[in-house]
């Protein structure tokens, strides 16, 4: 499983994949690797229907009726993953392409040519002066939390309203918020004494899914990240930043303010997890995506192995608006909670069995929820 984890980074992270095929091309190492994956999940939502992104609600949870089945893809995508390396003179250098794409879909005679390139950078550094990154990657905002998950490799909140043509949310809405993809300058500071930085400035977004009425800024998105790991403790804080602007009377400019404090810990067959994100614009999706609002997001997780083959996990996770703005639709907040079991049949193959509820509550009282289960499995190369 841990190998497993080391892969799954790689794809959502800059790692080199540990199952890659790797060709030598006089002084260049180019690795080719990936991940194929596709799991049943099976929902049902009841309740009142709750407005904003209600990831409970019949609306998003069912895509609109009361019960859905649906074969797709898990947290993750499908995806290719293409690397280079080399060392030139005094640094090493690098490369990464990333090509997603989506198992289900709602057309049996269309083509499936969604495609998703999340990765695209190259970088270059050293052991003294750290790495410095230029490309599209994913954001440092979150990182920690969406890797650790354990339904990283399995469903989590299996939203139709995603899972088709796209992935499963895991815990995005109900515990964090996306870790985004960004053009972005990046520095990664080497390790001193287990403490770390990075830094990005990225590309300024618009306001996610709701998409209207605010524009990005003219200056970059700024986040920031500093880690200390010892044995088998980590620690992390972090913050991001933007401005975005109103285009509308009724719309004015906010500036989005988000912090973030986590901590994991693994000690023989047990491992623990939690994450918290607070602050103003962060949205429950993604940057934005609710305005001018103040939020926090709660994270917690416990797992154990039985075996080097099997492991049990049981995690929750809350996004919460603190104030009622017209942004916000009414929803005052999501919650999921999920237990799964892990079977890592081969070191390339993890099967997985995951059940799981999500809720959504408006600030006028009302609430939805979207019970579920999903089972299938994950292959990496």
């Amino acid at each position: 499983m841990k190998k497993i984890i080391i892969i799954t980074a790689a794809v959502l992270g800059s790692a080199q994949s540990a199952y890659a095929v790797d060709l030598k091309a006089g002084d260049w190492t180019v690795s080719v690797g990936g991940i194929i994956n596709a799991y049943y999940t099976q929902i049902s939502c009841t309740g009142d229907s709750v407005g904003g992104l209600a990831l409970g609600g019949q609306a998003l949870g069912c895509g609109g009726k009361s019960n859905r089945t649906t074969i797709g893809n898990g947290l993750l995508p499908s995806g290719l993953i293409t690397s280079v390396k080399s060392r030139q003179g005094d640094y090493d250098v690098a490369g990464t392409i990333g090509i997603m794409t989506a198992t289900a879909s709602d057309t049996a005679i269309g083509n499936n040519s969604n495609v998703d390139v999340r990765q695209g950078f190259f970088s270059f550094g050293n052991d003294q002066m750290g790495t410095i990154k230029l490309g599209r990657d994913y954001g440092l905002f979150g990182a920690n939390a969406i890797l650790g998950d354990m339904t990283l490799i399995g469903s989590g909140a299996p939203v139709r309203a995603t899972q088709s043509n796209r992935v499963t949310l895991g815990h995005i809405g109900a515990g964090y918020s996306y870790l985004g993809t960004y053009g972005q300058v990046a520095y990664a500071s080497p390790s001193m004494s287990g403490v770390k930085f990075d830094v990005a400035l990225v590309s300024p977004v618009t306001n996610g899914p709701l998409g209207s009425g605010y524009d990005s800024g003219s200056s970059p998105q700024v986040q920031g990240r500093v880690s200390y790991s010892v044995d088998g403790l980590k620690l992390w804080a972090g913050a991001k930043g933007q401005k975005f602007e109103g285009n509308t009377t009724t719309k004015p400019s906010f500036t989005m303010r988000g912090i973030e404090v986590g901590a994991s810990y693994s000690a023989g067959a047990l491992g623990l997890l939690a994450n918290v994100q607070s602050g103003n614009g962060i949205g429950i999706l993604s940057d934005g995506d609710e305005g001018d609002t103040k939020s926090n997001n709660y994270f917690a997780q416990a797992t154990f192995k039985l075996s080097e083959k099997v492991k049990l996990g049981m995690n929750y996770g809350m996004s919460k608006n603190r104030d009622n703005t017209l942004s916000t639709g009414g929803l005052e907040s999501n919650s999921n909670v999920t237990g799964g079991v892990y079977f890592a049949i081969t070191p390339s193959i993890t099967l997985s069995a995951e059940i799981g509820q999500t809720r959504s509550k408006g600030f006028d009282g009302r609430s939805a929820q979207m019970n579920g289960g999903s089972f299938g499995g994950i292959f990496f190369f």
